[in-house]
Parts: C-alpha cells; structure tokens; sequence
C-alpha cells in the first residue's frame, strides 16, 4: 500500500486515544470502517489500535462527548519528512499510475 511506502505501520503511532469522563457512549466510534473499537460495558475501548487509518480522525470529528484525541499531526509530518516517506509513497503511485490524468 502506498499510504507507508515499505515503513512498517506498527512504527507509526497513530491511533486515538479515548477519555473515559468526557465519552458519553454515543457509539459513533463504532462506525470505525477498520474495527478499530471494540464495545465493553464500560463503553468503547481501542482494540486495534494499528489498524487505524494513518491521518484519519473522522471518529474524533463526530464524537458526540469530544472524548476521542489523536497525536499531533506535526509529529505525523515530521515522521514523514524524517522516513522520506512522501517521496517514497510518490514514486509508488507514479508506478502504479495513479498519478496519471483522467482522460
């Protein structure tokens, strides 16, 4: 997948975090398309955390409690830019065509 070009995704710490007093068990981090969440009967827990989409807060954006948090994006950046992951994952997607205009 060209999202990590080769880095192997259990070095990249991107994953949510939940606070227990501000979650308000609404449940829409159950809507996570990677299963990343697993439901208790205290409410959500992550159970898969590597299994989350590198830049991906759409569960954060829509909880309802504002309980979820991810790591600082410039962190993420920063680890891309030290990995030359960006170029990396460029040259993938020039290879596989994707970079390629639509006719």
């Amino acid at each position: 997948m060209a999202w990590f070009a080769g880095y192997p995704r259990e070095k990249i710490e991107w994953y949510p975090t939940i606070d227990p007093e501000k979650c308000v068990k609404c449940g829409m981090c159950m809507n996570c398309g990677q299963k990343v969440y697993k439901w208790t009967k205290e409410g959500p827990v992550v159970a898969q955390p590597y299994k989350c989409v590198v830049g991906c807060t759409t569960c954060a954006t829509l909880c309802q409690g504002n309980a979820i948090t991810f790591p600082d994006k410039d962190e993420l950046r920063e680890l891309y830019r030290k990995e030359g992951i960006w170029a990396k994952v460029k040259r993938e997607l020039i290879k596989e065509g994707k970079l390629e205009p639509e006719e």
